[in-house]
């Protein structure tokens, strides 16, 4: 096998597990009915005029269970941070006590919870077309090589390791997003 070829793969191998890390991310995001600070993650706080990750403004944690603390680091910033949430639409209510903002989850109902599993297929979708994509551009650069002097055998080869390597990566995309399921649907 070519540089180029070995160079081809890898970079598929690479842009997909990019595209794994980030499923990950994005699943770890969704509740499954217990706090996790986690959950915060993606909430920008007006801080001072610059836009800061809420986890930067003060100290998250996990109190119990059902609900999550923030100790902001400076009293001031327990409006910002509260309005922050709530227009995350997070689904939780933010209840501040002029120290601490403390956010309980409420029980999931079984709508809630089949409503989180479709989110987290969706965003299981969105990995495999990402994966998807990164096979067909992988594909059309070997079949580039291929007109420029790279043997039909080579290129058949190639295309069948990247397919390989693809379906690999779809089947760990559906055991992710089996667990993200299963994780929910318990009560």
């Amino acid at each position: 096998m070519t540089d180029d070829l070995s160079f081809i793969l890898e970079e598929g191998k690479e842009s997909m597990t990019k595209a794994i890390n980030h499923l990950e991310a994005e699943l770890v995001k969704i509740r499954a009915g217990k706090a996790n600070p986690t959950m915060l993650d993606g909430i920008f706080v007006d801080y001072y005029g610059n836009t800061t990750p809420i986890n930067q403004v003060g100290n998250i944690s996990a109190m119990d269970a059902r609900t999550i603390s923030i100790q902001p680091w400076e009293k001031n910033m327990l409006q910002p941070i509260e309005r922050a949430i709530i227009a995350a639409n997070i689904g939780i209510n933010p209840q501040n006590d002029g120290n601490i903002i403390r956010l309980f989850l409420p029980p999931l109902t079984e709508e809630r919870r089949r409503e989180m599993v479709k989110r987290s297929n969706a965003e299981g979708e969105k990995a495999k077309v990402a994966v998807r994509s990164i096979r067909r551009e992988a594909i059309e650069q070997i079949k580039k090589l291929e007109k420029e002097g790279l043997s039909e055998d080579e290129s058949q080869d190639a295309e069948t390791e990247i397919q390989e390597i693809t379906d690999k990566f779809i089947s760990l995309v559906e055991k992710h997003l089996t667990a993200k399921e299963k994780e929910i649907m318990s009560v």
